[in-house]
Order: C-alpha cells, then structure tokens, then sequence
C-alpha cells in the first residue's frame, strides 16, 4: 500500500495499474480520462521582439548627427525657434519715424525759399525778341515803358505763324498774377477766336492812353483789353485784375 501523499501535490503518475480502470471512472465507460488537476504549459522560449528606429535611445539622434556633422566638417543646423517675435509697431513709434523723415525735408524746402528764391519766378530779357519782331518789320511792335520792378517777364518769343507772327510777352504782375501782352498782324476775324476761345465777347470800350480798347472775357476768370489797328492787333489777356491789366496796356509806346 502506497504511502499518503499531501493533498497539494499532484502524484507524479496518475496511470492505473495494468488492466484497471481509473479511479475516477466508471469501469467501461470507454471515456477518455480527464486532466484532474492543473497542467503545467512548457515552458515557452523567450519571444524576439524587432525593436524599432524610434525605440533606440535618444543618444541616437543628437550624437550621430554631431558624429556626422563631425566628420563632414559641417555645422549642425540649429534648431528651428518656436515662434518669431512679433515685430508691431506702435502708432507712437510710426509717428516718430515719420517726423525724422520730415524734418530734413522741412529744412531743405527753407533754405531753397529763403536763400535760393525758390518760388520766385525764373525771369527773361525781353529784348531778344522785340528786336527780332523789329527786324522782320512785318507791324508796329510797341513795348512797354514805365513798369516798377515788382513787374517780371517770365517769356518772350517771336514766331512766324499761319497767315502773319505773333510777338508774345509773359509777365508777372505786383499781385503775382499772370499776364500775356501779344502782337500780332493775323487777321483780327482769326486771332481773337483762337486766343480767347469762343468764349470772348466783347463788353465795350475803354479809352487808355488816347486809344480806344476793347474790354473782352476771355477763357476762365480771365479778362482782355484788345486794341485794333490796321496793321496789327495788341491784345493784353490774363487772370489778373482789371486795374493791372489798364496799368500794362497804358504802359505801351
């Protein structure tokens, strides 16, 4: 008779001896015997596991690439920043800005008005031209006399035209108005429509001088005194005012 065996242990060998049936089966029943206890799995061999690029460890990246950069004698690129600072700038720094670019400006534009005349009109010598219209003798070519300083002649040109010459004179006046004095021996008919432009009309006559003018509008807010000869026509045109425009007409001899 077999020795008892503690009831925690599994007997090594549960095979019945020869031509018996199981103790836990009935006699020909012709099952197969079940397992009674726990079976102990073999024991498993230790898995491979392929570990990935990302599972190396992290002196993988930094080290290889200093490596690398080492040995190709380049500079590793540094690594990008995280946000680029905002450059805004303020109302008041755009207006500081603003006022550093004017101030030379505004001292420029001074010095060009104060000492280089800047605005004063670039003046001309007359005389040229009279004296060529003079020259060609073609009609009577008057001038004025008398004229203070504060009258400038900023033109002067003689040219041949379509049926005669014209004689143009450009002054600026004491009030810095502008002022044309023509003399021309085109036909009358022709010369104050392409002057005054349709526009002129006559509004009656003034007498300047011992000579009979007629007072004209003219293109705008100008105005013109027109004397007709028989040989020539004097027209005195401009945005200036009436008083000046006398003042030029009864300055002619």
């Amino acid at each position: 008779m077999e020795p008892a065996q503690p009831a925690d242990r599994v007997p090594d060998d549960r095979t019945p001896p020869d031509g018996q049936p199981p103790a836990d089966l009935p006699a020909g029943s012709g099952a197969e015997p079940a397992a009674t206890g726990p079976t102990t799995p073999p024991a498993a061999e230790p898995a491979l596991v392929e570990s990935s690029p990302a599972d190396e460890p992290a002196r993988s990246g930094p080290a290889i690439g200093t490596d690398a950069a080492a040995e190709t004698g380049e500079r590793p690129a540094p690594p990008p920043r995280a946000e680029a600072a905002r450059s805004e700038r303020s109302p008041k720094d755009m207006a500081i800005s603003l006022l550093v670019l004017l101030i030379p400006i505004a001292l420029l534009l001074a010095f060009y008005r104060g000492f280089l005349g800047g605005d004063e009109p670039t003046t001309v010598d007359p005389a040229p031209a009279i004296e060529q219209a003079r020259s060609a003798n073609v009609f009577p070519v008057s001038q004025p006399e008398g004229l203070g300083s504060d009258w400038r002649t900023v033109s002067a040109r003689y040219q041949t035209v379509e049926g005669g010459a014209n004689l143009r004179i450009g002054y600026i006046t004491p009030e810095g108005r502008g002022v044309q004095l023509l003399q021309s021996n085109v036909p009358a008919e022709r010369l104050l429509p392409a002057e005054l432009t349709g526009q002129g009309q006559p509004q009656g006559p003034t007498e300047l001088a011992g000579r009979t003018w007629q007072r004209y509008t003219a293109r705008g807010n100008q105005q013109a005194l027109v004397l007709l000869e028989p040989a020539r026509t004097v027209i005195v045109v401009g945005d200036a005012r009436d008083n000046e425009l006398r003042q030029l007409a009864d300055a002619l001899r």
